[in-house]
């Protein structure tokens, strides 16, 4: 039987680091590393999920990519040990909007569902 393996809140503040810094720099290949192969990311601001690997691929290339988004970490709220928010700036082709990214990840720190928001 295989226990749940909980992160340590370093770990999954890493992890987030490793993403925005990862799509600041447009690495599709490191972002999607960070994901579970079931991965979900649910953005309301555009009212569609976006599933599995293929549909993560689709959401980085379309907003992070296609409008030239850059990601500044504003600050941490832990949930728990398998969640967390950050409250991000966005820049890019579109401006400047606030939002937060509430992060998932299961117990080998693959990311496995993301509630992305604007404010």
């Amino acid at each position: 039987m295989q226990q749940n393996k909980k992160m340590k809140k370093a770990d999954l503040e890493n992890k987030i680091h490793k993403f925005i810094e990862a799509a600041n720099v447009f690495d599709t290949k490191t972002v999607l590393d960070l994901f579970a192969a079931n991965a979900v990311i649910d953005d309301v601001s555009v009212g569609e999920k976006f599933e599995h690997i293929a549909g993560v691929k689709k959401y980085f290339v379309n907003f992070f990519i296609g409008y030239h988004t850059l990601t500044k970490l504003v600050l941490f709220e832990h949930i728990n040990a398998n969640r967390i928010i950050a409250r991000v700036d966005f820049t890019g082709d579109f401006g400047h909007e606030t939002g937060g990214l509430d992060v998932s990840v299961n117990s080998d720190g693959l990311i496995t569902h993301i509630n992305a928001y604007l404010d």
